[in-house]
């Protein structure tokens, strides 16, 4: 069976990445520093995944998984050395304390002459993850082994879309291991970053030119949050589905994403309707109740939904060959100027 590796078992992870590895063909090795969560992977060599829509769950197991401490650097080296495909979701502040351990696997591989490359797709958020991530293994790894890393090893961007909520303390008493999601699951990647030719992963969606993966994910899945929760907690919603029955609401979240799939049209020309049918996809997403989850809505940090210290609707209207009039975005900018939910504290440097 073919070998992956997946940094970081956390709600991507396990909730996103080990599923698509596994479906493809994968054995998958965790590396974590969750005991009670390796423990419990250990202990069933599987886990499981519960898919939820507001019409139906369905619950599908994750195996063979095994999982190794991070702590441990030669036992999660020595995994890497024989894996072909692996993932971080460690959180961008946590990139440079598992470098020194992925530039140990590559040394592995270089001193065992592996000629099979080895690609790690980055999904963390962060502007330039893989390019950031390459370079702190580089300046871990003996410089003789520099070429071997040019020519074998890639570090692939990738865009998350998957919504995974955080379990609540019951269900994570039941079984640490379980993963709620919504079944949505595709990963879009950036075919330039490859070593090689890109896998067959299920799910994965190797692009190039990128940014439109990445403007894509920004102006329409991330814009389209942050205006249905800014417009939904003036009205007084607790959730974003709640949020969504108000047609005034849905009509005005809709068409912001609207807004925003014209321009990137223009911009990237790309399928006719590829835009429309992602907003179609992105629909339930958005509608369905989250477990676990108890702030207003799904969007409540203006200056941190777009990377910049501005709410999403500017940076659409700024996409170049843009020429289309955000009204519906223009609304949400205004809901989240007046947004004012007491913890977020980045609202009033927002506001500034």
């Amino acid at each position: 069976m073919n070998e992956s590796i997946i940094f970081g078992a956390g709600a991507i992870g396990r909730g996103f990445l080990g599923q698509l590895f596994s479906e493809s063909g994968y054995r998958v090795t965790f590396a974590d520093v969750d005991q009670p969560l390796l423990d419990a992977l250990n202990g069933r060599g599987s886990y499981t995944i519960r898919l939820v829509t507001n019409e139906d769950t369905n619950e599908v197991s994750i195996g063979p998984v095994r999982a190794l401490h991070s702590g441990d650097a030669d036992a999660v080296a020595a995994a890497l050395a024989a894996c072909t495909i692996g993932a971080t979701a460690v959180g961008a502040g946590n990139l440079k304390t598992i470098a020194p351990v992925v530039a140990k696997g590559v040394e592995l591989r270089a001193r065992a002459g592996v000629t099979e490359p080895f690609n790690l797709i980055l999904c963390e958020n962060l502007k330039n993850a893989a390019a950031i991530f390459g370079d702190m293994v580089k300046s871990a790894l003996p410089a003789e082994d520099h070429e071997y890393m040019a020519g074998h090893i890639g570090f692939v961007d990738a865009v998350i879309a998957r919504m995974v909520p955080p379990l609540t303390p019951e269900l994570r008493a039941q079984d640490p291991s379980l993963v709620i999601v919504e079944p949505y699951k595709e990963l879009p990647v950036d075919r330039a970053g490859f070593a090689g030719e890109p896998p067959a992963i299920v799910g994965m969606i190797p692009y190039a030119p990128f940014s439109f993966f990445t403007e894509r994910k920004l102006y329409i899945h991330n814009a389209g949050h942050a205006v249905l929760g800014y417009l939904g907690h003036l009205r007084g919603y607790e959730y974003g589905y709640q949020a969504l029955t108000d047609e005034d609401i849905y009509f005005q979240t809709r068409g912001a994403m609207e807004e925003s799939a014209r321009t990137l049209h223009r911009k990237y020309r790309p399928p006719a309707g590829a835009l429309l049918t992602n907003i179609e996809d992105l629909a339930p997403s958005l509608r369905q109740p989250r477990p676990g989850r108890h702030h207003p809505a799904p969007g409540p940090r203006p200056p941190t939904q777009a990377g910049a210290h501005r709410p999403p609707g500017w940076r659409s209207a700024e996409l170049p060959g843009g020429r289309v009039n955000p009204v519906n975005q223009v609304t949400g900018i205004a809901a989240g100027l007046l947004f004012d939910h007491p913890t977020t504290q980045a609202q009033r440097s927002c506001r500034r």
